[in-house]
């Protein structure tokens, strides 16, 4: 999951990993365990059985996997029953929003997105230094452990990482004529131009770039020009300008046919996954997207796609950065928080876990275990996890976790970006208006 979450169009689904608003239909989760130590055993944590309540969203495959994963955490620690809850993504926000309303949610709590600030906010989750002697986060970098820390609290783990990239397919380049990107020395400038050239030089309905306005990349996009959505004290510091530069941008890509029209993007944003993307299709030389989707892309278009550095990164100052696929958080009010904190360590720090789980939730954070599943990993994997491991060579910024109301961020920015897409609104409006919706959703100014 992303920092910015969606309820719907296809980017929520592209994004999942996540470049990662959460939706919105209320379904009843499934029981989840979870229960484990991490590269130790962990049985004597508590005098008895002890049941955790284990929570995360997701399709039946990732709930066999995980079943298996908790299934050995059980051998190793006998008193420890863990008990599964999982639902689709939409329904499992709301289900959790229930529970922890009710005082009631489980033990260990899937997150990801701004939800760990926010339900660290209210006081729903622990501080995870009240159990450092059962979860060792030692082997996990600063970039990775900041998808859950704020004011100065460790609330969340991250299952995984991932990155924000720009997928190419080398096939509708070498048909159009036009030389793949250099990726550590181009603009954004060499983007549209690319853009443009490939869909000048390629059949109708082919085109040089799917329209790349989406919240990770106006945030990368702001990165580099030395701002952010949004500011440590929980405001907005992006300025209206670099706003409206995007979107003189992005509608100079379709004035030029380098983008689709109005349209078909907003058709596009529609379809629910890789399979209708442009990209998926075989129909778009380039297309943003996170780094844990390249398989699904791949698998959708059947060409060898390949991932690069975004445009800019090499000519102000980098904007990428490593973003957590998903959070672990232990619920403030368990019962069984050193046994819940054992099971989380197990989860991100045994290696026979993640030969279980490989990068079902991103490419692993400890390098120790990412080194022990590394034969294990198919092809599209192992470039998946070259390409992060090469981006945190870049990703030092300071990551900024969304305020309380940032995750109606989202929906803002695909109401705003759909008034300039049908010349509504002009770039300088939509950026006045977007801050304006942003503020106001979050509180301030």
């Amino acid at each position: 999951m992303t920092r910015y979450e969606r309820s719907r169009s296809s980017r929520s689904t592209r994004r999942k990993p996540l470049r990662f608003a959460m939706a919105a239909a209320a379904a009843a989760l499934l029981a989840a365990t979870a229960s484990g130590c991490g590269s130790s055993e962990t049985g004597d944590t508590a005098d008895g059985p002890v049941e955790l309540r284990f929570s995360w969203w997701g399709n039946s495959d990732r709930a066999e996997i995980t079943q298996q994963a908790i299934d050995k955490f059980e051998e190793a620690n006998p008193n420890i029953t863990v008990k599964p809850e999982f639902a689709d993504f939409n329904g499992y926000f709301d289900r959790l929003a229930t529970t922890v309303a009710g005082g009631d949610a489980p033990d260990v709590i899937t997150l990801g997105g701004a939800y760990p600030r926010e339900y660290g906010d209210r006081g729903a989750l622990l501080d995870l230094s009240e159990v450092s002697g059962e979860l060792d986060l030692g082997k996990l970098p600063e970039s990775a452990l900041a998808n859950g820390n704020f004011s100065d609290v460790q609330y969340g783990v991250p299952t995984g990482n991932n990155t924000y990239a720009l997928l190419i397919n080398p096939r509708v380049f070498e048909e159009a004529g036009v030389p793949l990107p250099d990726e550590d020395n181009w603009t954004w400038e060499d983007f549209a131009e690319t853009a443009e050239a490939i869909s000048a030089n390629s059949p109708d309905g082919v085109y040089g770039t799917a329209d790349p306005t989406s919240m990770e990349a106006l945030d990368l996009y702001a990165w580099q020009r030395g701002e952010s959505v949004y500011s440590e004290d929980g405001g907005m510091n992006i300025e209206a300008e670099t706003l409206a530069d995007w979107w003189d941008m992005t509608a100079g890509l379709r004035a030029s046919g380098a983008a689709p029209d109005a349209a078909l993007t907003s058709e596009l944003d529609g379809q629910p996954g890789p399979e209708q993307s442009l990209m998926g299709r075989g129909l778009a030389g380039m297309e943003f997207a996170w780094s844990n989707q390249y398989a699904a892309y791949q698998g959708a278009s059947g060409d060898p796609l390949q991932l690069i550095r975004p445009p800019g990164e090499s000519h102000e100052q980098p904007g990428v950065w490593l973003q957590a696929s998903q959070i672990y958080s232990i619920y403030a009010k368990s019962e069984h928080p050193k046994e819940a904190a054992a099971l989380i360590d197990f989860l991100i720090n045994d290696p026979e876990a993640a030969k279980i789980i490989g990068t079902d939730r991103g490419i692993p954070s400890n390098p120790d275990v990412l080194e022990a599943i590394q034969p294990t990993l198919t092809e599209q994997q192992q470039v998946e996890s070259q390409f992060v491991g090469r981006m945190g060579e870049y990703a030092n910024r300071p990551l900024i976790i969304g305020p309380v109301g940032s995750t109606n961020t989202v929906q803002i920015l695909e109401r705003v970006n759909s008034g300039v897409l049908f010349e509504q609104i002009t770039p300088e409006q939509a950026g006045e208006q977007f801050i304006q919706e942003v503020s106001a959703a979050i509180g301030a100014g």
